[in-house]
């Protein structure tokens, strides 16, 4: 059952202390926004682009934006919510690590606070935002068919890396699962399964056993985002290999793969779009709305879901005009020339 109805009581409680009080001001607590960021980790979207936009939609609409980051840390993560609660919170914005944002999830309902799971999904939380996941995966799975049919290869008798996400993050399975249904519906099967990492290095290490496990056997490799494809990719530099890589995030060094002929495609997610809508509800749930949403996860929570574009060699240029990503951060060195090439300035 959701907390729709708690949090009705608490707005009603709210509001009769405020006509017993005679005060027209909202609590203190009422009027902020706790966020908690899952880590600073060199490349990842959360400090230079969520925490910037998120913070000046909320102050823009005349709400404190409290947030914190858990530098990777699952401790740290529960320290700075139980500091958030005992400060106060009119609602609380997750990015979930490890499985942390369950426990503060079920803090903030036993305090009738409105929860979101922003990106990666929280069981008990009250809304979900993020992109369709399992869309994004479908689009890795057909970045890999597509790459085959292109190098002439039958995905029935093709040797590939399957390779995922952490387990502990609830989209990993997601995108793994939509990519999976693309594959198995065009005959395609696993001839190695790494275990699901989102460190780059550690997939890189994976993927460089399992290579030397299939003596080099390898025509393509399913990879859940750009970080895992890089260093998958540094690995089939390393042997003299080419074959279609998937991905997603458009990082740069994705696009810099992608347009060097070594990654096939990447699924863009412009993080913009998933922080205005996350805002967005923020914002009414402060105001003491309850919004709507047509969708919903199978567990019945509502979830704001976004588009993902699929972008190939000929899109780069988007990521760029879009303003998530820097042609002078990419069109380094050997990048250079193939940037002239597909248009990327």
């Amino acid at each position: 059952m959701k907390k729709s109805s708690m949090i009705s009581l608490a707005a009603i409680a709210s509001l009769s202390a405020l006509v017993l009080s005679g005060c027209a001001t909202a609590t203190p607590e009422a009027k902020r926004a706790c966020i908690i960021l899952p880590d600073a980790d060199s490349g990842t979207r959360w400090e230079p682009g969520d925490r910037p936009a998120l913070e000046k939609a909320l102050t823009d609409a005349g709400f404190v934006a409290d947030i914190q980051n858990a530098q990777s840390d699952t401790s740290k993560y529960a320290t700075i919510a139980d500091q958030q609660l005992t400060k106060g919170c009119g609602v609380m914005l997750l990015v979930d690590f490890q499985g942390a944002g369950a426990a503060v999830a079920k803090k903030a309902a036993d305090q009738g606070i409105p929860v979101i799971a922003y990106d990666r999904p929280i069981a008990g939380a009250d809304y979900y935002v993020s992109f369709d996941n399992f869309a994004v995966g479908q689009m890795e799975g057909q970045t890999i068919l597509d790459g085959l049919a292109a190098a002439g290869k039958d995905p029935k008798t093709a040797s590939i890396v399957y390779s995922s996400g952490d387990p502990a993050d609830g989209n990993a399975k997601m995108f793994f699962d939509g990519a999976v249904s693309v594959l198995t519906a065009a005959g395609a099967k696993a001839a190695f399964t790494l275990a699901g990492t989102w460190d780059g290095p550690t997939a890189g290490t994976a993927f460089e056993q399992a290579y030397t496990q299939l003596k080099g056997k390898v025509d393509a490799v399913l990879a859940p985002n750009d970080n895992n494809a890089a260093n998958i990719i540094a690995i089939l530099d390393k042997n003299g290999k080419t074959v279609p890589v998937s991905g997603q995030d458009a990082s740069v060094a994705g696009l810099q793969n992608i347009l060097l002929g070594k990654q096939t495609a990447t699924v863009y997610k412009p993080f913009k779009l998933e922080a205005a809508a996350a805002s967005d509800l923020a914002i009414k749930l402060l105001n003491g709305e309850t919004p709507t949403v047509a969708k919903t996860l199978d567990d019945g929570t509502p979830f704001v879901a976004m588009t993902p574009v699929l972008v190939d060699a000929a899109k780069v240029k988007d990521v760029v005009a879009a303003g998530d990503a820097k042609a002078s951060d990419i069109c380094i060195t050997s990048v250079a020339t193939a940037c002239t090439k597909y248009g990327v300035k």
